[in-house]
């Protein structure tokens, strides 16, 4: 995950959608597609985190119309979506990946593309944070940090709207299980017709690539090989060390002031 938000281009047109699960290479897909189809890419894990808090508090708005129950949902999730991705080549990860439908309506052109690898080692990378990660804990830590503090608020709407809609099931955890990979590649050879949907591994490189993007194979230039996990590690560390930081300072500060305080009032 890159440390800045791609900015959209006002000639460029969504020709790629990017179907993969998070996990799967969407970082090195989409620096590929950008690189290859010559635009900005939408990837949703470096634009939510490193976006102004209005960019997320859209997005949150958005996916409360899912499930769509009724026409002016179905507007209101269209016109929103389209208005979050207009001007991107490509899109890819969350939370693109789960309106690969509306984005089919929206651009009727572009090919859906879902990266893929081993399922069972997808879920060994993401079962620990499934299994053993504490939203509330982490919520509370990131309260002062614009932007993060509403990740909570993201991922519960998320829950609550199209992913749950999609891959959770009565009696079971309402949370990502490894069923969730063949419900996504089901719910995906559903939706899309045979024609426009393609699966690709990021380790076989630029061939296959760009053979579905019919473009030519760049001479020289080394695919991109960014690792989702490692980067999004990382960008989490230090997002709770600043938290911590800014708790310890509100912590100093009310402190300083409550002795004040006191201090003031034994004076008077």
């Amino acid at each position: 995950m890159g440390q800045t938000a791609s900015q959209p281009a006002a000639d460029r047109s969504l020709q790629v959608i990017g179907a993969g699960l998070s996990r799967t290479g969407t970082t090195s897909f989409g620096a590929a597609c950008s690189y290859l189809l010559d635009g900005p890419c939408y990837h949703g894990g470096t634009q939510m985190l490193n976006s102004p808090e209005s960019h997320i508090k859209r997005w949150i708005d958005i996916i409360k119309h899912t499930p769509v129950k009724s026409e002016a949902d179905r507007k209101a999730l269209n016109e929103g979506v389209k208005e979050m991705l207009d001007g991107y080549v490509a899109c890819t990860d969350l939370p693109s990946n789960a309106f690969v439908e509306e984005l089919m309506e929206i651009y009727p052109d572009a090919k859906v593309i879902c990266t893929v690898r081993d399922p069972e080692k997808w879920w060994a990378s993401l079962a620990p944070i499934v299994e053993k990660g504490n939203l509330t804990v982490l919520s509370w830590i990131l309260a002062p940090l614009p932007t993060l503090r509403m990740f909570r608020t993201y991922h519960d709407a998320l829950d609550e709207g199209r992913v749950g809609e999609l891959y959770f099931r009565e009696g079971e955890p309402q949370r990502p299980t490894r069923a969730m990979w063949d419900r996504h590649v089901e719910h995906l050879k559903k939706i899309v017709p045979k024609e426009k949907l393609f699966f690709y591994d990021v380790r076989d490189g630029w061939e296959p690539l760009c053979a579905i993007l019919g473009v030519p194979v760049p001479k020289g230039v080394p695919f991109p090989k960014l690792n989702d996990a490692q980067a999004m590690e990382s960008f989490m560390k230090a997002s709770m060390m600043k938290g911590l930081m800014a708790w310890a300072g509100i912590f100093m500060t009310v402190g300083v002031a409550g002795f004040s305080a006191a201090k003031y009032g034994k004076l008077i």
